[in-house]
């Protein structure tokens, strides 16, 4: 049996599995995954381990909250497209790397490890180093909606300043492989229940440089968690700029 074998290709009961997910996410049930973080955290330094082993070894360490996991993606996002395991994981819809989309999960899921661990200010740093790459790495739904209040109160600096990049980047006619306008709303829709103006603004922002109908669907998210003006604004906006199915999804806000 190899070392991957035993760390993340055993369950918690000792039975083999091909299901590496069923094992990491079996970790939050049982203490004994601490028992495997040496491994793993030696798996992940070992370059001469296969790409898809040392990916793997980040995320459990990810999941369960550990230092070491949280360092390895921090370090990575500061040359994305250079991480050992880049395009190892692609979405099947852009053909585009959807790893740091998997990092995001994993940290969202190991909320309350990084707390019995005392690792949630690593844990805070990393969700920010992955704001900080959402202009240009897909992340497949899953950052804004994974960001709890409390991280996206502390990262508010990193959203508006992605965003704005990213609206740039956007202006200046760049093209991307996947849809950046849908990704910056979630991002900017994980603001309202911390500041629902700036939220509003940003996503508005958004719809009048990339005004695409997937992207007005996802604003939707936006109305329906506004409490004020900027809410019944927003909704009136989506209204005016999008389709029926838009509409429909409004009721009862317009």
């Amino acid at each position: 049996m190899t070392q991957f074998e035993s760390f993340l290709g055993t369950d918690f009961d000792g039975n083999r599995t091909d299901d590496v997910d069923d094992v990491i996410y079996g970790g939050y049930d049982h203490a004994e995954h601490r028992e495997r973080v040496p491994g793993l955290t030696a798996l992940l330094a070992d370059h001469a381990a296969p790409d898809r082993e040392r990916y793997l070894a980040c995320l459990a360490l990810v999941a369960w909250g550990e230092p070491v996991g949280y360092q390895s993606v921090q370090d990575v996002t500061r040359e994305p497209k250079a991480a050992p395991w880049y395009d190892l994981v692609v979405d099947r819809k852009f053909s585009v790397d959807s790893s740091y989309g998997k990092f995001s999960e994993a940290a969202a899921d190991g909320r309350e490890l990084a707390e019995e661990k005392g690792s949630s200010t690593l844990r805070l740093e990393t969700f920010r180093s992955l704001i900080r790459i959402a202009d240009r790495e897909y992340f497949e739904e899953r950052l804004g909606d994974y960001l709890e209040e409390s991280v996206v109160r502390a990262c508010l600096p990193e959203i508006r300043e992605v965003i704005a990049r990213a609206l740039r980047s956007i202006g200046s006619g760049a093209h991307y492989r996947f849809d950046l306008a849908t990704q910056l709303v979630d991002l900017a829709n994980s603001v309202v229940t911390v500041d629902e103006e700036l939220a509003v603004d940003l996503i508005t922002r958004v719809l009048h440089a990339v005004p695409g109908d997937r992207t007005l669907v996802h604003a939707v998210t936006a109305v329906h968690r506004a409490k004020g003006p900027a809410g019944k604004r927003l909704a009136e906006l989506l209204s005016t700029m999008g389709s029926d199915k838009v509409r429909s999804l409004l009721t009862p806000h317009t």
